[in-house]
């Protein structure tokens, strides 16, 4: 103890602060400015401080609403590939880009959590609040984001490769004999939504599907935005739905159904998540599996290597998702009338 006291006064001379703005750095605690905090940072990186996390602290997972089951068990998940490390997450849900998030953020840094994740939080968004970044840069917390970095900041993120997904879906709904496939797609300016988007429509053109620039169509993530895509794409033709979530996915089966029409015997359907229970629906969903436990290792690995002060590398890396076959796709059969 004598030691690391002789040690942080060494930090404290070095830096010209009293040993309590040295204190507040370590503890990640605000009332210090973001010169003063570079000026310790500097001085506990020439000094070689040995910065420990023994001891723990709370990690905040933002992250969208816990109705979605999936990103219910990517919290759970990163909270256990957290606590060999002594950090206990904190999972505060709110819709992204919202006000609710911006204030979570702020009690979390003013409770002084040692670290933020953003599980598919504004980090996903074209346009976000840029009072979230600079809450992070101006506190000095470190932060990994989950499906996305934020765009004009310094971000490291951990992402299923939502590109590839769509593909692997449109490539699999292809062997099966489908050539009109649309896509019930997430909205707009969210970045996995516009990947997916991109995905599908480079699958679509390599395979030679033709012109689907009308067979995508843009909707929340929910039973009611995949249903009310579906409609659409019914009255385009489609015989197969390519959802980008599974909440979606369930709204496709139900629209197809209310059409008097059966899945997969008219209408196959495939999915985006691999959630809990997908399996026992009927039928079970086929779907596009996140490596949820893969995602959440890395998460609490890169985190980890922060807090301790190691470098981390920068960017986003991208995590491979595989197609889980079930019984909602099938062969297409021509149901049309002989002329």
């Amino acid at each position: 103890m004598e030691q690391e006291k002789v040690k942080i006064t060494e930090v404290a001379e070095r830096a010209g602060v009293s040993l309590a703005t040295v204190s507040r750095v370590l503890n990640r605690k605000s009332g210090v400015s973001t010169r003063t905090r570079q000026l310790v940072e500097q001085a506990l990186d020439e000094l070689g401080y040995e910065r420990s996390i023994a001891g723990g602290g709370v990690i905040g997972v933002i992250t969208p609403g816990l109705s979605s089951p999936i990103f219910s068990v990517l919290a759970e998940q990163i909270g256990l590939a957290l606590a060999p490390h002594g950090l206990r997450a904190v999972v505060c849900p709110a819709l992204p880009g919202g006000v609710q998030e911006r204030d979570f953020l702020k009690s979390l840094l003013n409770l002084g959590a040692t670290g933020i994740v953003f599980c598919s939080a504004s980090n996903t968004l074209d346009q976000f609040d840029p009072e979230v970044l600079h809450l992070l840069e101006s506190r000095a917390v470190p932060y990994v984001c989950i499906n996305g970095c934020f765009q004009g900041g310094h971000s490291i993120a951990y992402s299923s490769d939502d590109g590839y997904a769509a593909e692997l879906s449109v490539r699999h709904l292809r062997q099966l004999g489908h050539t009109r496939i649309g896509m019930a797609a997430g909205p707009v300016g969210n970045r996995p939504a516009d990947r997916r988007v991109a995905g599908y429509r480079a699958a679509m053109a390599a395979l030679g599907l033709g012109d689907h620039s009308g067979l995508v169509v843009r909707q929340t993530y929910s039973v009611e935005g995949g249903q009310f895509a579906t409609e659409r794409l019914l009255a385009d033709g489609c015989t197969a739905v390519v959802a980008c979530s599974d909440q979606m996915a369930l709204g496709a089966i139900r629209a197809v159904r209310r059409q008097g029409l059966s899945v997969p015997g008219d209408v196959s359907v495939i999915g985006y998540d691999d959630g809990p229970l997908m399996e026992f629906t009927d039928p079970p969903l086929t779907t596009v599996r996140q490596p949820v436990d893969r995602l959440a290792a890395e998460v609490a690995r890169g985190l980890v290597g922060l807090l301790s002060g190691r470098q981390v590398p920068p960017g986003e890396l991208m995590f491979q998702p595989e197609v889980v076959v079930r019984g909602t796709t099938g062969p297409h059969l021509d149901r049309r009338p002989p002329t």
